[in-house]
């Protein structure tokens, strides 16, 4: 029996995919799942109307994309929008971290969901209901919101 190259479980000599991760153990096995991946993404695109779309979501179909999950890519972005994505990344996250360094004060709980409000994930996610995306400013305000009323529980 010989292993797979990717997450090194035994598998048969015959093998055309590893049973484990799925990983393909040839060429013809790699060439056939690239070309099954390329069917599959155009199937998709042409269900979500035929191409990408923006961060607001195609908003009429009902059907949730992957892009309304993630966002679009990068590369469709703006600089300006690159910006203030990396932007609410970094103060999310540091807010995340003030708050879990000060748990065991009621305000870090605000602080907690301040930061978890102002990351672009949970802006999209949240506005799928809605068959869109909150604005950045609403989530921007919703953060200075829980960061006040946070701040005011460190002080009382």
């Amino acid at each position: 029996m010989k292993s797979c190259p990717r997450c090194e479980a035994s598998i048969d000599e015959s093998a055309r995919f590893c049973s484990q991760c799925g990983a393909p153990q040839n060429e013809a096995a790699a060439e056939e799942l690239d070309q099954y991946v390329q069917r599959q993404a155009k199937q998709v695109a042409a269900r979500s109307g035929g191409g990408g779309t923006s961060e607001g979501g195609n908003g009429e179909s009902g059907d949730i994309t992957a892009a309304d999950i993630f966002g679009v890519a990068a590369e469709e972005l703006t600089e300006r929008e690159q910006l203030w994505r990396r932007g609410s990344y970094v103060v999310g996250y540091a807010t995340i971290v003030i708050a879990l360094t000060q748990i065991t004060n009621p305000g870090a709980w605000f602080l907690l969901l301040g930061g978890i409000a102002i990351l672009p994930p949970t802006r999209r996610l949240l506005g799928l209901p809605v068959g869109g995306t909150f604005k950045r400013e609403a989530m921007a305000g919703l953060y200075a919101v829980f960061v006040i009323l946070g701040v005011a529980l460190f002080f009382v």
